[in-house]
């Protein structure tokens, strides 16, 4: 499943690379991932999409008149494409025209980029999703109150909001087991199954242990294991993603789904329990 590292990178590049572009197409195969009415569908077309945003794990595309909200959940992928090239089929795609306007300055890390597409040439975004669970949503403007999860999610795990304090604060609120609590969107939004346990990890704390066992000192530790790791993925990310976007890379995580293997700080071997959601992390040294 995309996760926070993931989307922020999909969320810059597309800003960069279709920002200032009009819709001038859209091809829904498949009506079940667009939560949206045909005529909804079609007044996309001729739109000017103005941003490409991260909110959790969700991506928002700004339009002039509304917003188009994409969750992938557990297999949605997204891709750029040349009109006409040949990519696996996807269920929605949107054509869009030559960029108007002053050039775009991208986030400094696409500066140069060589696959950004040029300004005059068309391109398609893509949203592939074999499985259908991820869910395409139209919104007002600014206004995704009726966009399923959006208003009960707290912070970005990685957003200037979320400082050492507000975090203290918000975990008090919070109880149950450590893993549970970072997966728990409404605590802090964008993480899921792969990054809790990596987070996990860098902490040194067990998955397993209830929140109201922490000593202040491990509230501090899981809150910079948790930014320290996400920015750490990001930078990765950034290296080794464009142009695949519909490519999710994750051989660089230390500990999820590396049960059996040795783990890369004490050595001991990884344990991993769980069939369809898998917790992996060290008995040694997560304590």
């Amino acid at each position: 499943m995309p996760e926070l590292p993931d989307l922020a990178i999909l969320a810059d590049a597309f800003d960069a690379a279709l920002a200032g572009r009009a819709i001038t197409e859209i091809r829904v195969v498949d009506p079940l991932v667009l939560r949206a009415t045909p005529a909804q569908a079609e007044a996309l077309v001729g739109e000017t999409l103005d941003s490409v945003g991260r909110r959790g794990k969700l991506i928002v595309l700004r339009l002039r008149t509304r917003d188009l909200w994409a969750a992938p959940m557990l297999s949605g992928r997204f891709g750029l494409a040349v009109p006409g090239a040949a990519k696996p089929k996807a269920a929605v795609a949107l054509r869009l025209g030559g960029r108007g306007g002053r050039p775009r300055r991208p986030a400094g890390w696409l500066a140069g980029a060589p696959w950004l597409p040029p300004d005059h040439e068309p391109i398609e975004l893509r949203y592939l999703d074999p499985t259908r669970m991820g869910k395409l949503y139209v919104a007002p403007t600014g206004d995704p109150r009726e966009v399923p999860g959006i208003p009960e999610l707290g912070p970005d795990a990685d957003g200037p909001a979320l400082t050492l304090e507000a975090w203290q604060a918000r975990i008090r609120r919070h109880p149950g087991e450590l893993k549970a609590l970072l997966r728990n969107q409404a605590f802090v939004a964008g993480i899921g199954n792969a990054y809790s346990d990596e987070i996990l990890w860098e902490a040194r704390l067990n998955p397993f242990r209830r929140r109201s066992s922490l000593a202040a000192e491990e509230v501090a530790t899981l809150f910079a294991a948790t930014r320290t790791t996400l920015a750490d993925a990001i930078d990765i990310l950034r290296r080794r993603v464009p142009p695949t976007f519909e490519t999710q890379v994750r051989d660089h995580l230390k500990v999820h789904l590396r049960g059996g293997e040795a783990c890369a700080r004490c050595g001991a071997t990884i344990s991993q329990v769980g069939s369809r959601e898998v917790t992996s992390y060290c008995r040694s040294c997560q304590r």
